[in-house]
């Protein structure tokens, strides 16, 4: 999955940028385009708004963010023909795989935080 960033708001494509770093990629060259104002004519477009039409809305996470996207990869990905079917399906039930593992990072991650609160309050 390729993704440009392209946000009115400074705040907006920084954060969005450093969110996916990995997935960075020019706009002529992406499958998906990350914008903050809604666009009809590209079937690329994502949109990321407060507003109830947004593919994905303000605030979200992350992993929230990552996982709108692959959706968004996923359903404009054409099948043509059974191979990229069988391929579809094995990636969906590896999809979960990598929601485990987020969610075991994240959980680890909260608990770090969690500790280090409680450590940092008794040694006052």
């Amino acid at each position: 999955m390729k993704v440009a960033v392209e946000c009115r708001s400074p705040l907006l494509q920084k954060s969005l940028e450093l969110f996916l770093f990995r997935y960075l990629s020019s706009k002529k060259h992406c499958d998906i385009v990350v914008r903050d104002e809604p666009c009809l004519e590209d079937s690329r477009c994502f949109y990321i708004s407060s507003k109830e039409d947004a593919d994905l809305k303000k605030p979200f996470s992350k992993s929230q963010l990552i996982l709108a996207l692959e959706k968004k990869y996923k359903g404009a990905k054409l099948v043509s023909d059974v191979k990229d079917q069988l391929s579809e399906v094995r990636e969906e039930s590896m999809d979960f795989e990598i929601l485990e593992k987020r969610i075991e990072s994240l959980t680890r991650e909260y608990q770090e935080n969690i500790l280090n609160a409680v450590r940092a309050f008794y040694e006052k």
